[in-house]
C-alpha cells in the first residue's frame, strides 16, 4: 500500500509489554513496515532494548540499567507489569513476554522474518558510556552485515537519537546508515527546517507538530523526510496522514495500518 511507513514503537506495545520479543513478533504479524527500539549498554558492554535509564517501571528490578551485567538483567521479569505480560488461562509463563531483549536477539528475529523490515534503533543519552553506545551499535550492525546497506537488502536499519552529537557520531562511524534527529522541542536553528550535519531525517514528536503547525511544511520544504512519534490517537493519525509524513511511529501498528490503508 502507499502512504507512510508504519513503525511499531517498542513493538506492539499497547497490547504487549514494550521491548519484549512477543511485542515485536506481534507487530510483524500485524504487518508493520518496521519496528522501533531503544538501546542502552549494560555494565559489561551488551546492548539491551530498554527505554528508561532505571529498571523500576518495566521490570521487577531496581536501579540503573547501566549498573547491571547482562546476566543480572536476564534474571529479571520485564513483562508481568503489563496486562499483556501474562498468558491467559492455564498456559505456562512465556519468556517471550517477560525476558529482557538484547538487540542481537531482536536482529535475529528481524532477519528471520522472511520479509522486508525497517528497524529504527534509538541510542539513549545522556549515558555514562558516552560515545561507546554508538561504537558498540555500529560494531554489532557490522557483525550482522547491516552497517552498509544495499538498496535491495530486506532488513534496513536507521539510527535515531535526541542527541545531535550521537547522530553525528553515527554518520562518522557508518556513513551509509540513515539517521534521524528526534525532536521534542523546537531548537532555534530548526525554524527554517534545516537539520544539523549528520541528520538525514527529522523526528518530531506529535505534540511538537500540534504546537507548531508550520514545522512540518518547513521540514518538507527543506527536503527532509519526516518520521513522527508517538502517534496513537485517531485525530493525530489523520493529522500526520494529511501532512504526508514519511513514517509514523506508534504503539498500535494494526490500528494505524488500517487507517492508512483504508
Amino acid at each position: 500500500m502507499g502512504g507512510p511507513l508504519v513503525f511499531a514503537h517498542r513493538g506492539a506495545s499497547y497490547d504487549l509489554p514494550e521491548h519484549t520479543l512477543a511485542a515485536y513478533l506481534r507487530a510483524l504479524d500485524e504487518g508493520a513496515d518496521g519496528l522501533e527500539c531503544d538501546v542502552r549498554l549494560t555494565r559489561d558492554g551488551h546492548l539491551v532494548c530498554v527505554h528508561d535509564r532505571r529498571l523500576d517501571r518495566t521490570s521487577n528490578g531496581r536501579g540503573l540499567v547501566s549498573a547491571r551485567t547482562l546476566a543480572e538483567l536476564d534474571a529479571l521479569d520485564f513483562g508481568s507489569w503489563h496486562p499483556g505480560g501474562a498468558p491467559s488461562g492455564d498456559l505456562p509463563p512465556d519468556e517471550s513476554h517477560t525476558r529482557l531483549l538484547t538487540l542481537a536477539r531482536l536482529l535475529d528475529a528481524v532477519l528471520a522474518a522472511g520479509r522486508p523490515v525497517r528497524l529504527l534503533v534509538e541510542t539513549k543519552h545522556p549515558s555514562r558510556f558516552g560515545a561507546q553506545v554508538e561504537r558498540r551499535l555500529v560494531d554489532l550492525l557490522r557483525q550482522y552485515g547491516l552497517a552498509d546497506p544495499a538498496p535491495d537488502d530486506p532488513v534496513q536499519v536507521t539510527v535515531m537519537s535526541f542527541s545531535p552529537l550521537a547522530v553525528r557520531r553515527v554518520r562518522e562511524l557508518a556513513p551509509a546508515l540513515p539517521t534521524v534527529l528526534l525532536l521534542e522541542v523546537l531548537p532555534p536553528w530548526l525554524r527554517l527546517g534545516r537539520l544539523p550535519f549528520g541528520a538525514r531525517i527529522a523526528g518530531p514528536g506529535i505534540g511538537l507538530l500540534r504546537a507548531r503547525p508550520h514545522l512540518l511544511p518547513a521540514l518538507r520544504a527543506a527536503g527532509n523526510q519526516v518520521y513522527v512519534w508517538t502517534v496513537n490517537d485517531p485525530a493525530d493519525v489523520e493529522l500526520v496522514l494529511a501532512g504526508e509524513v514519511d513514517g509514523i511511529i506508534t504503539d498500535r501498528p494494526a490500528h494505524v495500518l488500517a487507517r492508512r490503508d483504508r
